[in-house]
């Protein structure tokens, strides 16, 4: 399945101990400030994910605020890995 971009919202520490493997990690703290966005399509699928949701669910709330239009908060790496790959 073509997932389009996953993002692991988390810190770079936790990102750096098990991710998604497709995943680029993009920080909440970084893409309040639209770091690392710039070469992401505003209409491409984009799946968001952390630990338990809740920054996933920030992120996509961001994304949607900056005009993405296909954000998807996949909640963690288990769910994204079953669901989106």
């Amino acid at each position: 399945m073509n997932t389009g971009v996953i993002i692991d919202v988390r810190e770079p520490a936790e990102f750096a101990n098990g991710h998604v493997e497709t995943a680029i990690n993009i920080p909440v703290s970084k893409m309040r400030h639209g770091t690392g966005l710039d070469d992401i399509p505003k209409d491409a699928q984009i799946i968001t994910y952390c630990r338990t949701g809740n920054r996933s669910g920030n992120a996509k709330e961001i994304l949607t605020s900056r005009g993405f239009t296909n954000v998807i908060n996949g909640i963690n790496k288990e769910t994204v890995e079953a669901q989106y790959q």
